[in-house]
């Protein structure tokens, strides 16, 4: 591998370090975070709810495995870029197509290797996330500081409008078959929904195809009296909210749209983002966490059953604990007793802060899409 290039960083506490650049050759800004995952990097920075973010990897070697075309959650890279302790160039698995270096060149993305993500991880943990800078253009910490304060802050940006589908689509592919390396093919259909793309993953869909749920995927400037016509005219069964990226306080037009579902009894599911719009439209205001929920790892106990199921994260907004006014909690998070999920009362909603379909992570709470498809079919 060549030589790579000097990246440098600087962060809105002052911290100015120097590292090296394995991706994208660029000047990015962004809010900087961490990933406690083992494996699954490809995923992570396909994932749409990362659009805006720097990742910092808590695993040291990364690209080990390179990167293929089956292992996409959406088109296209959507994180500012990922920051490594150390980048392997020399990848080993049978399934990879390419090395992620050239993946994110590809994608435009920053990769940022030879730095210490350990001081990184214990510095977010301390103070929180927070804004930063990268380049390979500027080396200047003066300047650096100045094109930071100068940019717009993660929750002044709306995302969704940048990874939202622009055109409605159906989604037929099931779950993937690791053993057999395919997908499965898609049981016989028991109900149909539609999916509001706010930035949904390919593998949700995925498991929601798996559970015998047909899927319509449409964008996120949805009209509700469309949706609620179609419940009416028995078209779609119920209407699923996704997850993305960026404060979910930023989106009001969605706010009023979910709204009109809600008094309309349309039954409903969400995921992450659309957790936190759930909690929203019902009049309780998200929170921002310290430093957030990001990785493979994160206990949470199953209220109804008093199970603890090891889960996939990835989100820095909460619902209020005054919540339980209205809805029962059906999870909680036991790293830090956050709400996990929500019943509402007298209502066919539900959500999940966390990810159940996993990629990457444990696959120990795939059941709720099963629990979706027994709402909508009562």
């Amino acid at each position: 591998m060549a030589e790579l290039k000097k990246v440098y960083i600087y962060l809105e506490n002052g911290t100015y370090l120097e590292a090296k650049s394995f991706g994208a050759s660029k000047t990015e800004v962004g809010e900087i975070v961490f990933n406690t995952s083992m494996t699954g990097y490809q995923e992570i920075m396909s994932d749409p709810s990362y659009a805006g973010q720097f990742v910092t990897f808590t695993m040291p070697e990364i690209g080990n495995v390179g990167v293929n075309d089956q292992d996409m959650e959406s088109l296209k890279a959507h994180a500012k870029g990922m920051l490594v302790r150390k980048y392997q160039p020399r990848y080993s698995n049978f399934r990879a197509e390419d090395s992620l270096s050239n993946f994110l060149e590809k994608h435009n993305v920053m990769g940022i290797c030879d730095i210490d993500t350990r001081y990184l991880t214990k510095m977010l943990r301390a103070e929180g996330a927070m804004m930063m800078i990268a380049s390979t253009e500027i080396s200047d910490k003066d300047e650096l500081k100045k094109v930071l304060e100068n940019s717009p802050r993660i929750e002044d940006v709306n995302y969704i409008e940048q990874v939202s589908t622009k055109e409605a689509y159906q989604h037929t592919t099931s779950t993937y078959a690791a053993r057999e390396f395919k997908y499965d093919d898609a049981p016989q259909e028991q109900a149909k929904i539609a999916v509001i793309d706010f930035g949904v993953k390919r593998n949700i869909l995925n498991e929601i195809v798996s559970a015998g749920i047909g899927v319509e995927v449409i964008p996120n400037d949805f009209i509700a009296e469309d949706l609620i016509e179609k419940y009416n005219s028995k078209l779609i069964d119920g209407v699923f909210l996704s997850n993305g990226p960026g404060d979910p306080l930023v989106l009001k037009k969605e706010q009023e749209q979910i709204k009109k579902l809600i008094a309309a009894k349309v039954p409903m599911f969400g995921i992450c983002l659309g957790h936190q719009l759930l909690s929203i439209s019902h009049g309780y205001d998200t929170f921002k966490l310290k430093f957030g929920h990001h990785g493979g790892n994160h206990p949470v106990k199953n209220e109804k059953t008093g199970f603890v199921e090891i889960t996939a994260q990835n989100h820095n907004y909460n619902v209020p604990d005054n919540i339980t006014e209205i809805a029962e909690v059906t999870h909680t998070n036991l790293f830090d007793g956050t709400i996990e999920g929500l019943k509402y009362k007298d209502e066919p909603i539900f959500s999940v802060q966390h990810h159940p379909e996993s990629s990457p992570g444990p696959k120990e709470s795939r059941y709720i899409f099963s629990e979706f498809l027994s709402l909508i079919k009562r």
